[in-house]
């Protein structure tokens, strides 16, 4: 199994540092806002990862932060006049609901930064005991020129971090690229005493301190791809200054999903919620669309896309039905296949070879759809190999598992059927008659309620999709 690690820029085999545990810490959400899609592409990429870890016979230990106090929050709290940790309660508490109908398995702590101000305030201390940290009439701040590792996850020279970091100059601090560690307030809505006086923790202290509570050390740390510097890189430091030892063993980072090719997000007023695209697609076209992509590639969101997934998801659980009703019946003869034995365990080898690859998903997927295929003309014949049918629906179903797809069985009165039926024999006095356009109007009428049709073997079956 092999990752790609921002840290080192090379895909390195992975060991966890202990046996059979992944501890993985994924940055969670500042909730100022409704969640966006590409929240929720973040999270989905690392709910899959986690899923074939699980699947792998690791026990997985999954941090995900809320930062639930933030100059955002409190801008946001201002404007609508609620209160600045309720309205984050508000939409933190939406994003998981929406998180879960996209089956984003729940990670095992959320930490919240007002939750977690005393440790904090002693890892900051610790800063300032080991010589990184300084004090000043706004904020206490990490010395970076005293930290000799800087710039190793983003790859950014010091001068480069200069001209940067002179955007916004402060003139207490000793150099412009020192970051604040605690940021000193007077009669802010969220405020919490400190050894400085009263104020509230910097950006990036909060993720070191809650990852350093609930964890001594990370396999996995993880986000999207423009959290690597400043966040991500000021972790490194923070954390690593205070411990003296490595605090991440491999850094994996996401794609951007973006719009029209610029990435979604919430500054540049161009993002989709995820509420809205879950109220026009379902979670599983969401799921699939995500997929066929690889999770540090870009995405550029595409609702025509989308529904193209939709059309998969149908095409694969229309696949499993198929399977299922073939081995639940066993109306045809029996016999055993060995070249389709053979090609279901090498298509599926092949499939988890690729996840360990990276977690190269969209090519993994494709010798799933490959192995549907083959199993589809196998099913035409005059027997079966209900062995092979067995052990590919058994693969099929640990494939979708990590892919997130959930079939949801969806049932109809009895009135309905008679009704639906009625309408199938309509459509098949029609195509018998060659007056397709009426078969066709029906069929999409049909689809048009939620019910998918397939024609096969001259006859017509039909589910709720």
């Amino acid at each position: 199994m092999q990752f790609y690690n921002s840290l080192t820029r090379k895909n390195e085999d992975f060991a966890p540092l202990h046996k059979d545990k992944v501890t993985m810490y994924v940055c969670g959400l500042t909730p100022y806002d409704h969640a966006h899609l590409g929240h929720a592409r973040t999270y989905a990429a690392f709910d899959m990862l986690k899923r074939f870890f699980i699947q792998n016979g690791y026990n997985v230990f999954h941090i995900q932060n809320v930062t639930d106090v933030d100059d955002k929050i409190l801008r946001r709290a201002k404007e609508s006049g609620e209160k600045p940790l309720a309205m984050a309660e508000k939409f933190h508490s939406e994003a998981r609901e929406l998180f879960r109908k996209l089956h984003i398995l729940d990670a095992d702590v959320y930490p919240k930064v007002t939750e977690h101000i005393p440790e904090i305030i002693s890892l900051v201390q610790k800063l300032a005991k080991e010589g990184y940290a300084y004090e000043t009439e706004t904020g206490v701040y990490f010395e970076v020129g005293k930290f000799k590792g800087y710039g190793k996850l983003s790859g950014q020279k010091m001068d480069e971090i200069l001209a940067g970091s002179r955007k916004e100059v402060d003139e207490t601090k000793r150099s412009p690229e020192d970051f604040a560690l605690w940021k000193k307030t007077s009669g802010e809505a969220i405020e919490f005493e400190s050894p400085w006086g009263c104020g509230r923790p910097g950006w990036h202290i909060e993720c070191s301190a809650m990852a350093g509570k609930y964890a001594p050390a990370l396999d996995i740390h993880g986000g999207a791809r423009d959290l690597i510097f400043p966040h991500h890189e000021n972790e490194i430091a923070q954390s690593e200054a205070a411990s003296g030892k490595q605090f991440v063993k491999y850094w994996l980072h996401t794609g951007f999903l973006t719009v029209n090719g610029e990435k979604m997000s919430k500054s540049l007023g161009n993002f989709v919620t995820l509420r809205d695209v879950l109220t026009e697609h379902s979670p599983n076209a969401v799921r699939m669309f995500f997929a066929m992509a690889h999770y540090r590639s870009p995405i550029d969101y595409n609702p025509d896309q989308i529904r193209q997934a939709e059309a998969t998801v149908e095409r694969i659980f229309n696949f499993m039905d198929n399977v299922a009703e073939a081995l639940e019946k066993k109306e045809k003869k029996s016999v055993k296949d060995k070249a389709l034995e053979n090609e279901a365990k090498n298509k599926f080898r092949n499939f988890h070879h690729f996840l360990a690859q990276d977690f190269d998903v969209p090519t993994a997927i494709t010798f799933m759809f490959s192995m549907m295929t083959s199993t589809y003309s196998h099913l035409e014949g005059e027997s079966y190999d209900y062995a092979a049918l067995k052990l590919i629906k058994d693969e099929m179903e640990k494939a979708l598992y990590v892919i997130g797809l959930v079939q949801e069985k969806k049932e109809v009165g009895d009135k309905t059927k008679e009704l639906i039926e009625l309408l199938i024999e309509l459509r098949d006095d029609a195509r018998k008659r060659k007056d397709f356009e009426a078969s066709d109007k029906i069929r999409n009428r049909l689809r048009q309620l939620g019910v998918a049709l397939e024609d096969s073997g001259g006859k017509t079956k039909w589910k709720i999709s």
